[in-house]
């Protein structure tokens, strides 16, 4: 999943959702991964950490991340907060990072789980409640949830971790450009590369081919605009970097098993703008 096309909105999203495989990405809001069954492999950087049942991770921005799924059924509860809902955590999370983004379910503070419930059980989106307030409350519960975690978290410099310098130019590049024509030689080029080594690193680090990594990046552009705004979808096609209809709807399909109308009229989601 990736937020960064909200990162000029004051948004926060919130899914019960199938925890899914997604290759290396980043962006500037904060992602909160609870687990709520099964497990899931999320890795920060070069490191791979394992989630069970209970656990919850918090990807801080800027910070390079991936998801693998080994058990079927699995399945997550995502919040996406936009930076807006940083509060007066937003330096320290620009300046850190966790040793582990992962808090075991024993770690966890009540008023996490609270949180948690609340927001996938949303009686505050009742109509009768006044737009105003739902934005406040949901503010202030990442500000909970933040407040309970990071205090256990082990936090460190980022200037002291040793991440793949390659692979994030790599994802940088792409995160910037998804929206024009990408090419193999345009990338590798863009970072210095050539051609063969960056085949390499889509095949042993994103474990799949260059176009499929950037249709996916694409198409959870498109999923996010489809559930998240009322834009054509002719427009949110040309904006994912898409050149034709054709194009956009079979490859939509090919990864969500149906068209993006009907992706639009299924998605169901809490959003606070």
């Amino acid at each position: 999943m990736i937020p960064s096309y909200h990162e000029d909105q004051d948004i926060l999203e919130v899914k019960e959702r199938p925890c899914s495989h997604f290759p290396p990405h980043l962006h500037k809001s904060m992602e909160f991964i609870y687990v709520t069954k099964g497990s899931l492999e999320i890795g920060t950087g070069i490191d791979l950490f394992h989630m069970e049942k209970g656990d919850m991770a918090l990807v801080f921005p800027n910070l390079i991340h991936h998801f693998q799924v080994f058990e079927k059924g699995s399945r997550c509860i995502s919040m996406l907060a936009a930076p807006s809902y940083f509060g007066s955590y937003g330096d320290q999370l620009s300046a850190q990072r966790p040793v582990s983004p992962v808090i075991a379910a024993p770690s966890l503070h009540q008023d996490v789980l609270y949180v948690l419930s609340a927001f996938e059980h949303p009686d505050y989106l009742d109509a009768n409640f006044p737009t105003q307030h739902q934005d406040a409350l949901s503010h202030t519960w990442i500000q909970v949830i933040l407040s309970r975690c990071l205090p256990i978290m082990e936090l460190r410099p980022r200037e002291e971790f040793q991440d793949h310098d390659l692979v994030s130019e790599v994802v940088t590049y792409v995160a910037t450009h998804f929206r024009e024509t990408l090419t193999l030689p345009q990338v590798a080029d863009a970072v210095g590369i050539s051609q063969f080594t960056l085949s390499r690193i889509f095949s042993k680090t994103f474990h799949q081919n260059f176009n499929h990594y950037i249709n996916s990046i694409r198409l959870e552009h498109a999923a996010a605009l489809l559930t998240d705004s009322r834009e054509p979808i002719t427009e949110i096609l040309l904006d994912c970097g898409f050149k034709s209809q054709t194009t956009f709807n079979r490859t939509f399909h090919s990864l969500y098993h149906m068209t993006p109308r009907q992706y639009r009229q299924s998605t169901q989601q809490l959003i606070t703008t």
